[in-house]
């Protein structure tokens, strides 16, 4: 299929250069999209149908057989060898069981190893004297060893996560998942779905995957394309809220970036921003030729109050105003006999006279400006957050030193995201037909907003754990998450089925729920691996940790070393004079190199065959406060997908111990 593309030859089909250019650009984006994956075949299941989908089941018709893959493949006449995994007809691949068998008399799956095709399992759905199984060839390929980004799960789908996967593009979902359920693989498999089911309507729309880090884009940036889906944006919130020119150089202790992401500071910016607009004093004179042409001063007022009741974008009503005297200038014309067209409009609202009120009463506002001087001016800031915000919260919002401009600002990221806000009330945000957001629990009020106007027009997937959240403003509820976003309607599905994290290391995990999210139901593995969970104390604890790391090297797959933030650069030094050499999170692992040092507050998302975790207690301590804490460790302890060694030199958190 792709030495067909190749050999296209586009020269007469062109009408000129341009055509030739875009033409050229698709074909190179087609090739692509058909590029080989050397280890993965090019389908991993089969179905043979009782029926031929579609045709009436009637007693003696002839059955159908399909193989299921990551991509439609067909044969040089163009007849389909391969059915897409998106497909309808692949669908009871995932959903048919034995109580519903959905037609299918066999499902047959392919082990493999390397690309090449190694084994082969069935299952005869319509035959009631065959048993239940569970697939070996599935919890196989669940717990292949992982080395490298992460990969498509498209040949494990469980059915719960199948509907999640293919429900439509009008509604919005909402996936609360704990450690290893796979909400992160759904999220991007959904996205290859919608992609497949309306193509044409996101080509134009376009698509975005919002994680909480580069090294967790970094880590899922491979699932799509392999998928054959290369148009999908990845960005991180604080990549939404970039504005030119204006750097992150400032950080905001907690209790100010609490302040600074509540959904109240959304009013204060509204207010701050309608406060520019003044009501007009003045009569207006507008000169054409030899006459004069008068508004009092009480009709400004009235356009003006209009605009601001009809409640519009401010840099919308601004544009509106010149018009809308110009219209009021028109009607005294008409009304004195002369019959001017739209031109002369247009040439009054152009007029100088009409651009000094438009200037007077409703001024240009620069967002950066604005939230400059709120958070410089304190009169400012207690006239538009009066009854909004105490005395208290707004001491914290304010600078101890004001900064000069906006460029010598020492802005945080929580500011920009007030920038963005402010940018929306004047101008409105582009709205992309469909985005994804990952580890959602860690965001603030303002964050959600600011994600949510990128998907107004369209829908969103919000995918996350709130055990999980280890940020001091984490989702308290996903109800209260979802508004913030503006999709209240959102449907909320829980994933609770383990696939990735052995239920020793699950189980242990969960002790510390009651602690973090009371209430909140734990991750059931179906995973057991006896051995897989080891917690011991020490005496020298870099050294123990050290040892733990070579041994875990002794294992396939991939290997992360995760310790506190302050402990990094030290187990750093002991791993480089252990003639250990290791990865930052993000860099890709290798076969020849497989250990990743891996700082706690980056953990999140990322997964690991084989986890050495350092001094539990110091994650705990490293966070603002316990409960903060204890969520950091749950994370930590959760990374694991085939055996997880706790070493501490200090006694273990009450909550775990």
């Amino acid at each position: 299929m792709r030495e067909d593309v190749e050999a296209l030859d586009i020269r007469d089909v062109t009408a000129n250069w341009v055509n030739a250019i875009v033409l050229q650009a698709q074909i190179d984006d087609r090739i692509k999209a058909l590029a080989d994956l050397a280890h993965t075949p090019l389908f991993f299941g089969r179905l043979n149908y009782l029926h031929a989908p579609g045709a009436e089941l009637a007693e003696g018709a002839e059955g159908e057989q399909f193989y299921i893959g990551r991509r439609h493949v067909h044969d040089a006449d163009g007849d389909p060898m391969v059915i897409d995994w998106r497909a309808p007809v692949s669908q009871p691949f995932y959903r048919a069981s034995k109580n519903d068998p959905q037609d299918i008399a066999l499902r047959r799956r392919f082990g493999y190893t390397g690309g090449e095709l190694t084994a082969y399992e069935d299952e005869h759905l319509s035959d009631p004297a065959e048993a239940a199984a569970v697939s070996k060839l599935l919890q196989q390929e669940i717990e292949r060893p992982r080395v490298g980004p992460m990969r498509d799960i498209v040949a494990t789908i469980q059915p719960e996560q199948d509907e999640i996967v293919r429900s439509g593009l009008s509604g919005s979902v909402c996936v609360q998942g704990g450690p290893g359920t796979g909400k992160t693989a759904v999220g991007l498999h959904r996205v290859a779905y919608l992609l497949y089911a309306h193509r044409d309507r996101l080509a134009r729309t376009g698509t975005l995957v919002i994680g909480p880090n580069r090294s967790f884009l970094h880590y899922i940036e491979q699932v799509l394309p392999a998928l054959g889906e290369l148009e999908v944006k990845q960005a991180t919130v604080d990549d939404l809220v970039a504005r030119e020119g204006l750097e992150v150089r400032g950080a905001d202790r907690a209790e100010t970036a609490v302040i600074k992401g509540d959904a109240r500071m959304a009013q204060v910016l509204r207010r701050a921003v309608r406060s520019h607009v003044s009501l007009p004093v003045e009569p207006l004179m507008v000169v054409r030729g030899s006459r004069r042409w008068r508004v009092p001063a009480y009709e400004l007022e009235q356009i003006v109050t209009e605009l601001l009741d009809r409640d519009i974008r401010y840099g919308a009503a601004r544009d509106a105003l010149p018009q809308r005297i110009a219209h009021a200038v028109l009607v005294r014309m008409e009304q004195a006999g002369e019959a001017p067209d739209d031109r002369v409009q247009d040439a009054v609202a152009r007029s100088a006279a009409v651009k000094a009120v438009v200037k007077a009463v409703w001024p240009l506002v620069e967002p950066a400006k604005l939230v400059l001087r709120l958070l410089s001016d304190p009169e400012f800031l207690a006239e538009h957050a009066d009854g909004v915000l105490s005395e208290e919260e707004r001491g914290l919002l304010l600078w101890p030193k004001p900064f000069r401009s906006v460029k010598s600002a020492k802005w945080s990221a929580a500011d920009l995201v007030l920038i963005d806000e402010a940018a929306d009330l004047v101008e409105r945000t582009h709205s992309l037909g469909h985005v994804v957001l990952d580890e959602a629990q860690d965001l603030s009020p303002m964050q959600y907003r600011a994600v949510g106007r990128r998907c107004t027009t369209g829908s969103a997937t919000v995918l996350g754990d709130l055990a999980q959240g280890t940020t001091p403003w984490a989702t308290r509820s996903w109800a209260e998450a979802l508004t913030h976003l503006g999709k209240p309607e959102a449907v909320l599905e829980e994933l609770t089925a383990g696939f990735r994290v052995p239920r020793e290391v699950i189980a242990y995990a969960s002790r510390l729920l009651p602690a973090i999210s009371p209430g909140l139901a734990p991750v059931s593995s179906v995973r057991e691996t006896p051995g897989s969970l080891i917690v011991s104390p020490t005496s020298d604890l870099t050294a123990s940790v050290i040892e733990a790391c070579r041994g875990s090297l002794g294992h396939e797959g991939s290997i992360g070393l995760i310790a506190a933030d302050a402990r990094i650069p030290e187990l750093g030094e002991a791993l480089v004079a252990a003639g250990l050499p290791y990865l930052s999170p993000g860099e890709e692992t290798t076969a020849q190199s497989r250990l990743t040092l891996v700082p706690a507050s980056l953990a999140k998302g990322l997964e690991y065959d084989y986890v050495v975790l350092d001094e539990p207690a110091a994650i705990v301590s490293g966070e603002p406060d316990e409960r903060t804490g204890l969520r950091r460790l749950y994370v930590c302890l959760t990374r694991a997908v085939s055996g997880l060694t706790a070493l501490h030199a200090a006694p273990l958190p009450a909550a775990l111990a």
